[in-house]
């Protein structure tokens, strides 16, 4: 059960010794030295904090409170040689989750830092049931809605449509003195139908269960289909787009709906960047699953959106249905596979789609 350590101490040879021993156990760690790098280090990211109670820049339980508070789903660890009943109690009101006296044996610490990772995990786990319980409620209302208005909706579109372009030829026969200023505005809004049909067409395609045709499936030439395709829009919007698929094996896949799952998340990611930004598409792999990361320099994704970013109707975009990322999501997930988000190698947003292998024999 590995987790994320932050070390809080300005001791090196202390902190050189916990680095070996939790490193040895899996978990990753970090380490800083003052409280201004600790909350630097820890922000977003941090699960578990082992805190010296004296520091040079301040004290660890005011910096236990400002950890817990800038990163609710963390515990800390207070550590000190200097114990007192004082010090106790404000570790208490602190929240701190254990107070250890130095020097503490290894078992004693490795015991108290195991419990408190399984009460940061079991508290995930409880807020991401929690979440799904909400997307599975959203997802019903989707699929109420689509099914009682889809065709009230399409219907008067399609009229429209087709009266915009009856109206269309008939400006075009005036004289072309006269054509200009009313095709302009018939121009404007046949686009906002083609953006209202796209909506609805997110809407049927999220609310609809997916027919997927699952065969092994080359995942190299696939993603270089998909780069060729999409290389023209990259340079409409003079974005560079790197690409290496050296790693790419095969995984069981449909390959229409594994299309669009890279389409939409290199489009999101060329919406992301600006003028003479940077995307890249890559392959990592192992002996059960290959890993697909889409990487922009942009200017990345709030803490506070990551939680929501595949939930329905959230969107960051001034435009959109906020469908596409659920929609990929669950296209992904039917896969037997996982999405996830964070900040990439670039500077801006990593999306990695973890895919399993293909199976021998799997149709």
């Amino acid at each position: 059960m590995s987790a994320r350590l932050l070390l809080v101490e300005d001791n090196a040879e202390f902190v050189e010794n916990l680095r070996e021993i939790f490193g040895d156990l899996g978990h990753e760690v970090r380490s800083a030295g003052t409280c201004t790098k600790a909350r630097e280090l820890a922000l977003g990211w941090v699960q578990v904090a082992l805190v010296d109670l004296r520091l040079p820049d301040g004290d660890g339980t005011t910096l236990a409170t400002q950890l817990k508070e800038e990163n609710p789903d963390c515990e800390v660890i207070l550590l000190t040689g200097h114990a007192s009943v004082e010090s106790a109690a404000e570790a208490v009101r602190a929240g701190v989750w254990a107070y250890l006296i130095k020097p503490c044996t290894v078992p004693d610490l490795l015991a108290t830092l195991d419990k408190a990772i399984r009460h940061v995990q079991a508290q995930q786990e409880k807020r991401e049931l929690s979440r799904r319980a909400q997307v599975a409620e959203k997802l019903a209302a989707v699929g109420t809605l689509t099914a009682g208005l889809s065709h009230e909706i399409r219907n008067p579109l399609n009229a429209a449509g087709l009266q915009l372009s009856v109206l269309e030829r008939r400006v075009r026969k005036l004289d072309a003195s006269l054509q200009d200023p009313l095709l302009e505005p018939l121009t404007l809004v046949r686009d906002e139908i083609r953006r209202l049909e796209h909506i609805l067409q997110d809407f049927l395609q999220f609310a609809r269960p997916l027919n997927l045709t699952v065969k092994p499936l080359a995942l190299g030439p696939l993603l270089q289909k998909v780069v060729a395709f999409i290389s023209t829009d990259a340079e409409r919007r003079s974005v560079s787009l790197e690409a290496d698929l050296s790693n790419a094996g095969s995984v069981g896949g449909d390959a229409d709906q594994l299309r669009q799952v890279f389409m939409n998340l290199l489009l999101n990611a060329f919406d992301a960047v600006a003028e003479g930004g940077r995307v890249k598409l890559s392959v990592e792999s192992d002996g059960t699953s290959m890993e697909v990361h889409v990487d922009d320099d942009g200017p990345g994704i709030l803490q506070e959106h990551l939680p929501r970013l595949f939930e329905p109707f959230f969107t960051t975009k001034s435009k959109g249905s906020g469908l596409g990322l659920p929609i990929t999501h669950a296209i992904v997930s039917q896969h037997g596979g996982t999405l996830t988000a964070g900040r990439g190698p670039l500077g801006g947003a990593r999306f990695t789609v973890n895919l399993p292998r293909a199976t021998p024999g799997r149709r």
